[in-house]
């Protein structure tokens, strides 16, 4: 289900953490992690200490990235599943981090929070099993 403008421009105007906060609300509620692809695989960032993979709780938010450098790039959904048991794992193991809801502009806000992959993992399984209570 694609966002409306309004739930879009709302959300950017949300700091990281806040956007940390609605990623995993969102990531549980679509069972989707958003990804940017190109020819060699997922896009890197990197940031003054750690290599990251780049993640993002919609579509929409993703292909606001892809533009400039990243303009070739395709957005592609996870599912949850996948990000638990295949994504998680692989990054640990080859030492990447995640930059949560990174936003396109020239830093500042716009940076997503830097987490491990197992915290981020973490996460999101408490959601899950909040969101099983409710």
């Amino acid at each position: 289900m694609a966002l409306e403008q309004s739930e879009l421009d709302r959300v950017a105007g949300l700091d990281a953490e806040q956007r940390f906060d609605y990623m995993i609300h969102r990531v549980v509620e679509t069972g989707e992690v958003w990804i940017l692809t190109d020819a060699h695989g997922s896009v890197m960032l990197n940031t003054d200490d750690e290599d990251c993979v780049p993640v993002w709780p919609d579509l929409e938010y993703a292909e606001q990235w892809a533009t400039g450098e990243w303009s070739g790039c395709e957005a592609m959904p996870i599912t949850l599943k996948q990000w638990n048991h295949r994504w998680t794992p692989g990054l640990e193991d080859d030492g990447f981090a995640v930059v949560v809801f990174p936003l396109p502009g020239s830093g500042g806000e716009e940076d997503g929070l830097v987490v491990w992959p197992e915290e981020l993992d973490m996460m999101l399984i408490r959601e899950v099993k909040r969101s099983r209570k409710r």
